[in-house]
C-alpha cells in the first residue's frame, strides 16, 4: 500500500488537476467533477464526495488548486455550516439530497436561529413546530437572517414541546425557503447594506423526513452548527475575489461572487481592516507619531497572537483533537481587534473618518469600517456570551444562577408573546 503523506497527496492532486482542469467548462459541471474526484473536500468521507484524508492535507490540496488557477467547490456562506451539520447529524437521504448541491453552489442556505426576543439566547426560541397530520406546521418569526432572500433552504430551530425544559423542547429542521408560508423582508443596515432579513413563518410546512436527528434533540444539533460558525469566525480566511482570467468557469464564478456573495462584501470592513492600518499610517503621516505607533504596535501584536491561536486550533483539528476554547477565544479577540482597528482608523483620519463618497478617506471605506465594526461583537454570539462560555467551560468558574433551565418552558417568563 502506498504511504499517504504530503508528497503523495500533492503529486496525486496535481496530476488530477493537470489532466482535468478546463476553464471552458461550466462552473457547476467543473465542480461536479471535483466532487466526484473527492478533491473539493478531501477530509470528508469517500462516500460523501471526499477522500477520507486528514484535515492536515486540506491546505496541500488547496495550494495545488491555487497553483494551477483551478476553481474549488463552493464553500462560502451558510452552506458550509449546513454541510458540517448534515455530515454530523443528517440521514443518508439528507446527505444524498443536499451535500453535492452545496459543493456545486447550486443551492443557497440560510440559518433560522435568532428571534426578536431571543438573539444570542438561541435556546429561547418560541417559533413553533407542530405535527399536524403527516407534516410539521411552523409558525413564528426569525431575524438577522443573512441571505434569506436568496436561500433555497434554511436551517430551522423551532420549539416542538413547551412542557419540557428550555433546551429539551427544541427540534432542528431543514425548511424549504421558497414555499408560500415563508415571507422574507430585508433589513437595511446603518452601513447602507441589506445583508440581513426578518423571516415570517405562517403555516409553513416541513415534511417529516426533513427533521434532523430526533424530536427534542434540536439543541445538540444547533451546538454543532454554532461550533462551526465560531470556528469560522477565528479561521484564517481570505475574501472571495474574482479571477480576471478568461474562460467560462471564471466568468460564472465572477457572476457568483457578484450575486451570491454580495451580502458578505462588507464583512472585511466589520473585521476592522487591520491590513489597511500601516498603509494608512504612512499615507496620513501618523506613522511618525509616537503615540499612534504605540497603538499600532499593540494592534499588530494582538492580531498576530490571534492568528497564531487560530493556527493552533487548526493544528489541533488536523490531529483529531476535540474542539477547545479557541473558537470562543478567537471570536472574542476578533471583536477586540476590530474595535481597536476602528479607533486607530479614526485617530488617523480624524473627523474625515465620518465622510463618505468622493473625496472621503478611501472613498468611504474608512466610514464603512466605523459603522460596520459593532456587528463583530454581536454576530455569531455576543461578546457577553463568549465570556460566559470561557468563564464556565474553560476556567470552570461557577455558572450564573439560572431560572429558565429547570422548569417547563411554557412557565419561563419571556418578553415576547408565544
Amino acid at each position: 500500500m502506498t504511504e499517504i503523506n504530503e508528497a503523495s497527496v500533492r503529486a496525486e492532486v496535481r496530476a488530477w488537476l493537470e489532466a482535468n482542469w478546463n476553464p471552458e467548462l461550466g462552473l457547476v459541471e467543473w465542480r461536479n467533477k471535483v466532487a466526484d474526484a473527492g478533491w473539493g473536500v478531501p477530509h470528508w468521507p469517500t462516500q460523501w464526495y471526499g477522500r477520507d484524508l486528514s484535515v492536515g492535507f486540506v491546505p496541500v490540496v488547496e495550494e495545488e488548486f491555487q497553483r494551477i488557477g483551478a476553481i474549488g467547490v463552493a464553500k462560502a456562506g451558510i452552506r458550509t455550516l449546513a454541510a458540517a451539520t448534515i455530515l454530523a447529524h443528517g440521514t443518508d437521504m439528507h446527505k444524498e439530497k443536499f451535500l453535492r448541491r452545496i459543493l456545486t453552489g447550486e443551492d443557497t442556505w440560510c440559518q433560522l436561529f435568532s428571534e426578536p426576543g431571543s438573539g444570542s439566547d438561541v435556546a429561547g426560541a418560541v417559533t413553533r413546530a407542530e405535527m399536524r397530520g403527516n407534516q410539521w406546521i411552523v409558525n413564528g418569526q426569525k431575524v438577522w437572517t443573512t441571505s434569506a432572500h436568496k436561500a433555497h433552504w434554511g436551517l430551522l430551530l423551532a420549539r416542538t414541546d413547551w412542557d419540557k425544559t428550555k433546551h429539551r423542547g427544541l427540534s432542528y429542521f431543514i425548511i424549504d425557503m421558497k414555499q408560500p408560508g415563508v415571507t422574507v423582508q430585508p433589513l437595511r443596515q446603518m452601513n447602507g447594506h441589506a445583508s440581513f432579513n426578518q423571516v415570517f413563518l405562517t403555516d409553513a410546512t416541513v415534511q417529516p423526513e426533513f427533521l434532523v436527528a430526533e424530536v427534542g434533540d434540536g439543541w445538540a444539533v444547533t451546538t454543532t452548527t454554532l461550533m462551526h460558525e465560531r470556528r469560522g469566525a477565528d479561521a484564517l480566511r481570505t475574501w472571495a475575489s474574482a479571477s480576471t482570467k478568461p474562460g467560462r468557469a471564471y466568468e460564472e464564478e465572477r457572476a457568483e461572487i457578484a450575486t451570491t456573495m454580495e451580502p458578505y462584501k462588507w464583512y472585511p470592513q466589520r473585521a476592522g481592516r487591520v491590513d489597511l492600518i500601516i498603509p494608512r499610517a504612512k499615507e496620513t503621516g501618523m506613522i511618525d507619531d509616537p503615540a499612534a505607533r504605540q497603538e499600532i504596535a499593540k494592534l499588530m501584536v494582538m492580531s498576530k497572537a490571534a492568528e497564531w491561536t487560530a493556527r493552533r486550533a487548526r493544528t489541533a483539528q488536523e490531529q483529531g483533537r476535540p474542539q477547545g476554547p479557541e473558537g470562543s477565544l478567537g471570536k472574542l479577540v476578533s471583536s477586540y481587534i476590530a474595535r481597536a482597528a476602528a479607533r486607530l482608523h479614526t485617530q488617523m483620519s480624524g473627523a474625515n473618518a465620518m465622510l463618505t463618497g468622493e473625496g472621503s478617506p478611501m472613498d468611504g471605506v474608512i466610514a464603512e469600517i466605523l459603522v460596520s465594526v459593532p456587528a463583530t461583537s454581536i454576530a455569531g454570539g455576543t461578546d457577553e456570551i463568549q465570556r460566559n462560555i470561557i468563564s464556565e467551560r474553560v476556567l470552570k468558574m461557577p455558572k450564573e444562577p439560572s431560572v429558565d433551565t429547570t422548569k417547563p418552558f411554557r412557565d419561563v417568563p419571556r418578553n415576547t408573546v408565544s
